[in-house]
């Protein structure tokens, strides 16, 4: 069941939940994606932990205001998920994201009391550096994408999978967001900078990747990385039990979980 809450500024964020056990866990999706998106990892941990997944704002069930100085930033969304959390009674959850979600999961590990460890699946690219460049440079594109077409590209693009009906579903859901607000995300999260929040965060840290940003990462030794095989950019989709392994083990040795 769907249910709701609501953020300071009035915008009305949707989420599912599932599951009782504590602590609890946070699920973030990714750019123009919704929390379906992270459903094999709901499925999995929530038999264990109480799990709740939102829409971030703009996406999904959630309500979609106009972007304005601030509407959109990381730190914003990081506020809103931890709305999310209060409302739906977790205590300094687990937080997992993926993408643009890993941006926001990392944005809220830096909060002091938080959230008690984050995972960052495939991240968006955190560091200054071309791969920022080249989305700051997309987000005229994505302003004017009306029928969808760069987005179905660029989704295109992301998936090693071979399952047809994900690569097709996965292209419709990011091209329906609308411009404006697809633009606004991705000029957020194209001058974030995931170095200060990194060197801030007091909680465990596991980063899972399809390679992509991986050094960089490595240089920071507060975070665990681990890689999967056989994945593109949606690895909790295309390999979750590679991804879910790798959480379970990772909780299991910050005393997050049963070995």
């Amino acid at each position: 069941m769907v249910r709701f809450a609501e953020t300071s500024d009035g915008v009305r964020l949707a989420y599912e939940s599932a599951g009782t056990g504590r602590p609890g866990m946070l699920l973030v999706h990714g750019w123009c994606c919704d929390h379906t998106y992270l459903a094999p990892q709901l499925t999995h941990f929530a038999p264990r932990y109480a799990v709740v997944a939102p829409d971030l704002r703009g996406h999904g069930d959630s309500d979609r205001p106009e972007p304005r100085l601030g509407t959109y930033d990381i730190e914003t969304l990081a506020d809103d998920v931890l709305v999310v959390a209060e409302e739906a009674g977790l205590e300094r959850p687990l937080i997992v994201g993926h993408s643009l979600g890993a941006l926001v999961a990392l944005a809220c590990a830096a909060r002091p009391g938080a959230v008690r460890a984050a995972v960052m699946i495939e991240p968006a690219p955190m560091f200054p550096g071309r791969h920022k460049e080249h989305l700051q440079r997309s987000v005229p594109d994505v302003a004017e994408d009306h029928d969808g077409s760069w987005r179905r590209d660029f989704a295109a693009g992301l998936l090693k999978s071979t399952d047809t009906v994900r690569r097709a579903e996965t292209m419709a859901t990011m091209a329906a967001v609308p411009p404006p607000i697809a633009s606004a995300v991705l000029h957020s999260f194209a001058r974030f900078d995931g170095g200060g929040p990194l060197e801030r965060a007091e909680v465990p840290l596991l980063a899972i990747t399809a390679g992509s940003g991986e050094r960089e990462l490595r240089e920071h030794r507060a975070v665990t990385v681990g890689r999967t095989v056989g994945a593109g950019h949606f690895p909790q989709l295309e390999v979750p039990e590679q991804v879910n392994a790798m959480i379970d083990r990772f909780l299991a040795i910050n005393g997050f979980g049963a070995p």
